[in-house]
């Protein structure tokens, strides 16, 4: 396949873009662990959605830290998309990164290592835990008309389903490997492939826009790497706990545009019209839940 590249010549520095609203004190240990993660140089740029915490205005105090107000909450593509584009020709390579993220021992360096061994890769992603060292299946298949729907239908009902361990990949071995798509929570980009396809979609306002990404890159000749080696630790969401119901409907938005971009012709729009009404209907049971960590966790468990 011919590789879709940019007009563009860029250097080997290297920003990290993290997409803020209102992150609270996680930032500051996303910044802090981040310093550890590599000996590269690194400019950290918050690209702020409009928070009212005052956490970026700390965060942007220390050396190396910008922070560039979006004037209102774009989502999470368009505001990395907006800080990206923006950088001048000396970045090459772009880490987008959740603030709610605490990065392992030299984490950035083996990211960056690894471009070298995949000269073809556009995206590499690192093996991402939860606080209590549970492995999150961040590098997966392209979802497909049928495994999306055996997945949405089974995932919390019957996890072990085969739509949902083919889709999560949860059953391969956490070696360094291509995937469909790489969660977009941690992602090194390769700058020239990212602007050749236009970044993200900033049609996802949030959920499916690195699923979006990967299967744009992949059309356009270039491979989605997972690097285990690699360790980040993902806290939580902080911003998304507190709007976690609009967030599930957001989530489940995302999904059904997905599958209509991939799925445009006439004959689908049966399939789809069935596809769109039990997410609604899941939408309503999910959103029944008392507790907004729950909703946030089935937002994250249906992905």
């Amino acid at each position: 396949m011919t590789k879709t590249t940019g007009s563009g010549t860029y250097g080997d520095g290297v920003a990290v873009v993290t997409v803020t609203y209102s992150p609270g004190r996680t930032l500051e240990r996303f910044i802090e662990t981040l310093a550890k993660s590599t000996t590269r140089q690194l400019r950290v740029v918050l690209a702020d959605n409009g928070s009212t915490d005052g956490t970026p205005e700390l965060a942007a105090e220390r050396d190396g830290v910008v922070l560039v107000r979006m004037g209102e909450n774009l989502g999470y593509g368009a505001a990395a998309n907006k800080v990206v584009f923006g950088l001048d020709d000396s970045v090459g390579w772009v880490v987008v990164a959740n603030p709610d993220l605490e990065w392992g021992s030299d984490a950035l360096d083996r990211l960056l290592e690894a471009t070298e061994r995949w000269p073809a890769a556009a995206t590499f992603g690192p093996l991402i835990t939860d606080p209590h060292g549970a492995v999150y299946p961040s590098a997966r298949s392209l979802p497909t008309l049928g495994s999306g729907i055996g997945h949405a239908l089974f995932a919390r009902l019957w996890p072990a389903n085969p739509w949902t361990r083919a889709y999560r990949q949860e059953d391969v071995e956490p070696a360094e490997r291509t995937t469909g798509w790489l969660s977009g929570s941690c992602l090194l980009l390769r700058r020239e492939a990212f602007e050749a396809v236009q970044g993200f979609d900033p049609r996802y306002f949030m959920y499916f826009e690195d699923v979006d990404l990967g299967d744009r890159l992949g059309r356009a000749g270039w491979l989605n790497v997972y690097v285990p080696s690699a360790q980040v630790m993902h806290v939580g969401g902080h911003a998304t706990t507190r709007v976690s119901r609009r967030m599930l409907a957001t989530h489940h938005a995302s999904a059904y545009r997905y599958l209509t971009d991939r799925y445009p012709g006439s004959c689908w729009k049966p399939i789809l019209a069935a596809v769109r009404l039990g997410l609604a209907v899941r939408l309503r049971m999910a959103s029944r839940a008392p507790d907004p960590h729950t909703t946030t966790a089935v937002a994250r468990d249906l992905r």
